[in-house]
């Protein structure tokens, strides 16, 4: 900041012949007053009073010279100390200055003393940087070689140092897991008992840090398993991000039980026993062309971006009792060659289950259909129970095939549903919904007819 200098007046210094100009002025007027007063003294008629007078006029006289010396001498003090002030203040102005001037070359001077240690600390956490990213590098680099090692102890070594790398490193683990989920995408040998060992620990190191409830949590993780040959897969409770299981093989148990879906579950894939209890997906999920050899268990699973299914097939029994879709779920062309169970399940966007097959029994008993719901060509092989089911928006078994007992007790429809063209076997003990046309077709198929 800039300081207003004051403005100073030079003091001029004061002649001699001033004084003594101002001494005469002094005598000049103290003669003048006497002279003015022996004068009218001189003018008294009596000699007595004459000389009384001539004393008072010289006495006047040498008052007024001392007075104006005096005045005189007052002036030249007022003088002295005036510039004496003056000179204080002048040594006061230069003092300041002095302090500001010093002020600000020692603000200078730590101005640059900070800008030279704010250098000197980029430089050091930049080097500092640049040595962390090449140990880190080195770490990553030798962790990779180790996967790649011959030896099944080495590379479990690697998965193991790829662990702790991104333990300690958060910005590492996307691209930890990327390289994890490429090493279980590879080709593994058939029934090579190190190998898979080695890959159950993949699976585990994966799965154990998706955990909401893991120390270590890593939720920035993605997975892009596509293809790959997974061995009693548990994903419980996990949370999965974009998850991508399209055409990947699923041996022994896999569970999903608890597991939280951000993003789209792709789980086209073939699988062994599945479990997906309380699963809760806030995007679709999608089942295309999923094949399970054994028994699906999504109990209480929570759709709510809803659920795509169609030409899948379950060689086992399935179970959604009380699962919620949340959106449309489609089911078209899928096949269920063991029982089929979707008691007490809320339907809340429709339903789609055309060219659907049922092998074994279909189980809907109190399920709750909020929309429009399809059962065309869909083909009930066995016991069809939609017992106290509740079908709140249009509903269409067009053409479905009854081949086993078909049960509508105290089920309740909004509207009568249609029923072109459907069939039911002669032999089922068929219970009707409550206004239902059946007449018979020949000996072994009844017909519905529309109302």
């Amino acid at each position: 900041m800039a300081v207003d200098k004051p403005t100073e007046h030079h003091l001029r210094v004061m002649p001699w012949w001033l004084v003594l100009i101002g001494l005469l002025v002094a005598a000049a007027l103290g003669w003048l007053v006497l002279d003015l007063l022996l004068t009218e003294a001189d003018r008294a008629s009596q000699p007595d009073t004459r000389a009384a007078l001539r004393i008072d006029a010289i006495r006047t006289g040498l008052t007024v010279v001392a007075g104006t010396g005096g005045g005189l001498a007052l002036l030249l003090a007022a003088r002295r100390q005036w510039i004496t002030e003056r000179a204080q203040r002048h040594q006061e102005s230069v003092a300041t200055r002095d302090q500001a001037h010093r002020n600000r070359v020692q603000a200078h001077a730590e101005s640059v003393a900070e800008a030279a240690q704010r250098h000197q600390d980029r430089q050091s956490g930049a080097a500092e940087h640049d040595a962390a990213e090449r140990r880190l590098t080195e770490l990553y680099t030798r962790a990779v070689e180790l996967l790649g090692n011959d030896s099944a102890a080495v590379r479990l070594g690697g998965l193991h140092a790829l662990e702790r790398l991104g333990q300690d490193n958060p910005g590492q683990r996307p691209t930890i897991g990327a390289v994890l989920c490429a090493y279980l995408r590879m080709p593994a040998p058939d029934d090579e008992p190190r190998e898979t060992e080695v890959r159950r620990t993949a699976q585990r190191v994966l799965t154990r840090h998706l955990r909401a409830d893991d120390a270590a949590h890593w939720p920035e993780v993605t997975l892009d398993l596509a293809g790959a040959r997974l061995i009693d897969f548990d994903a419980a409770g996990c949370t999965l991000v974009d998850a991508d299981f399209t055409g990947a093989v699923f041996a022994g148990a896999t569970s999903f039980a608890g597991a939280s879906a951000r993003g789209r579950l792709l789980l086209g894939a073939v699988f062994g026993d599945v479990v997906l209890d309380d699963l809760s997906a806030d995007d679709e999920v999608v089942l295309d062309g999923a094949h399970v050899g054994g028994e699906a268990s999504l109990d209480r699973a929570a759709f709510h971006g809803g659920l795509a299914c169609r030409r899948a097939s379950f060689d086992g029994p399935v179970s959604f009792h009380g699962a919620r879709f949340g959106q449309p779920a489609n089911f078209d062309a899928t096949r269920f060659a063991d029982a089929a169970t979707f008691g007490e399940a809320t339907f809340l966007s429709g339903l789609s289950m055309q060219h659907t097959e049922f092998a074994g029994r279909a189980g809907f008993r109190a399920a709750r259909f909020a929309d429009i719901t399809h059962f065309r060509w869909t083909v009930f092989g066995a016991e069809a129970v939609f017992d106290r089911a509740r079908l709140e928006g249009p509903t269409n078994f067009g053409r479905a095939r009854f081949c086993g007992p078909a049960s509508f007790d105290g089920a309740w429809f909004s509207q009568p549903p249609q029923v072109d063209q459907a069939r039911a076997t002669t032999e089922g003990g068929h219970v009707w919904p409550s206004g239902a046309t059946v007449r018979p077709l020949d000996d072994e198929w009844l017909l519905l007819v529309d109302p």
